[in-house]
């Protein structure tokens, strides 16, 4: 059952705070997430060469294991969650993913009982529903798709997630050719539809196996948007398309949610703060702890409201201070404990602004995510909550509203090249019909007829 939010978590965007959620997390050994602390979440990638065979991939993750947890106890964390985001071997077989996830938790589980630990274990189940050509979003691969989660959450996972692909052929022909009404499509029907029956079935096997369904992320559409348009420099797509497409994505990462997933969010969905606003559900998030996967322009202010603080994916090898993981599991770890002081020292609103203000008006897309601005579209969503594509697009056009009143406050400083493409997207979402119905049927008539891998079975039409 699906049910919509139409109503905001938070009375007022200052309500929000990192370490702290409206529906805190019990989730693996002793681990509470958002209920007053901020925990470090590790994530990480084995070599290529340790998936050579099933006995090399388990290997690997024991070491990359041991190496985060001793780190940890050695420093004096108290807390941590690993994420194993899924290399394409543990997801096309199932078996794997679960003997992964079999080997890092007895692993875990030592050190909880020898040092106290708290600690949880994500496994990221890979979205394996395509081939060269096609997504098949439906049909075996699905059924294989189901089956990972299945292993993993019985071989202990603690917290399952996915970064799901639903309606990103659409969005792909879309944003290549700034086309709004596609990459509204793309995200906030389609992406939806999608999420709705895959987050569903998640929460079922969660709740079967006693463990939680955490969270989805835009990454497919909204966080490719990000990474095209790049740095201040770049001019593939603009910063303002980019921010667009981050705000549908809010509407569509929060129907997880709405279809049994309690949190936490997943790090690299940079819409959390929004969704954490709509649903009161404890995020992660990833800013400048995830420069070794890639770059952003908000690396600061996206730690204003996280409860979980994470440094993306870094390749398991050695550096200089240790291995990979050990070196990236202690700088959360340090950024955590000074966060959970703040909060003790009733300094957390001050940190949480700081952080904020440092990135806010770099971009538009800091700008929009501010947790005040966030808010805003946040409310946009929730007043036309029961309906995908109306809650899209007014979080679209609130989103346009948003840099437009920094552009007049003189705060926000954008080239032509932005300002010329913030108005675009803001006429043509402006144009756009009120009649869902109208907007699905026009929609699957052009997309059918221009994008060849676009298959309707895959969404049950």
């Amino acid at each position: 059952m699906v049910k919509k939010y139409t109503s905001m978590a938070y009375a007022k965007a200052d309500d929000m705070l990192f370490g702290n959620s409206k529906f805190p997390v019990k989730a693996g050994l002793g681990l509470e997430i958002g209920a007053g602390y901020t925990t470090p979440e590790l994530n990480y990638a084995p070599r290529p060469q340790a998936g050579k065979s099933k006995e090399k991939l388990i290997k690997e993750y024991e070491r990359i294991t041991t190496d985060a947890m001793a780190r940890m106890v050695q420093i004096g964390a108290p807390s941590i969650v690993l994420e194993t985001e899924h290399v394409e071997q543990m997801s096309n077989n199932p078996e794997w993913g679960g003997a992964v996830a079999h080997a890092q938790k007895t692993i875990m589980e030592e050190y909880h009982d020898e040092y106290g630990i708290k600690c949880a274990l994500r496994h990221t189940i890979g979205d394996i529903r395509e081939d060269r050509d096609y997504l098949q979003l439906r049909g075996d691969k699905y059924t294989t798709f189901m089956e990972a989660f299945e292993q993993c959450a019985q071989n202990g996972a603690d917290l399952l997630s996915v970064e799901s692909m639903g309606g990103k052929e659409v969005f792909d022909y879309s944003i290549l050719r700034n086309d709004t009404a596609g990459i509204l499509f793309g995200i906030g029907v389609l992406g939806s539809m999608d999420m709705e029956m895959v987050w569903s079935d998640i929460a079922d096997i969660a709740k079967k196996n006693g463990v939680v369904a955490a969270g989805d992320t835009d990454c497919a559409q909204a966080n490719t948007a990000m990474f095209i348009a790049g740095g201040l420099l770049d001019k593939n797509l603009a910063h303002t398309i980019a921010i667009v497409a981050r705000a549908i994505s809010a509407a569509r990462s929060l129907c997880a949610y709405e279809a049994g997933a309690t949190g936490p969010g997943k790090d690299c969905g940079y819409e959390n703060t929004i969704i954490k606003s709509i649903s009161g559900v404890p995020i992660a998030q990833e800013g400048k702890t995830s420069t070794c996967a890639h770059s952003d322009l908000m690396g600061n202010l996206t730690m204003q409201c996280c409860d979980l603080w994470s440094n993306e994916s870094v390749e398991y090898h050695g550096e200089f201070g240790g291995t990979t993981v050990q070196c990236w599991s202690e700088t959360l770890a340090y950024d955590c404990a000074m966060m959970n002081t703040s909060l003790k020292l009733g300094k957390a609103k001050d940190l949480r602004d700081i952080l904020a203000l440092s990135d806010k008006y770099r971009d538009p897309q800091g700008y929009v995510l501010a947790y005040d601005n966030a808010y805003k579209v946040g409310e946009a969503i929730a007043k036309t909550g029961d309906n995908n594509y109306l809650r899209s697009k007014a979080a679209a056009i609130e989103c346009c509203n948003i840099v437009e009143e920094g552009i007049n406050s003189g705060k926000l400083k954008l080239t032509r090249f932005e300002t010329n493409a913030l108005a675009k997207v803001k006429t043509d979402l402006e144009a756009l019909t009120d009649d869902a119905d109208k907007f699905m049927s026009d929609n699957l008539t052009k997309f059918k007829q221009e994008v060849a891998v676009f298959k309707t079975e895959n969404y049950g039409l």
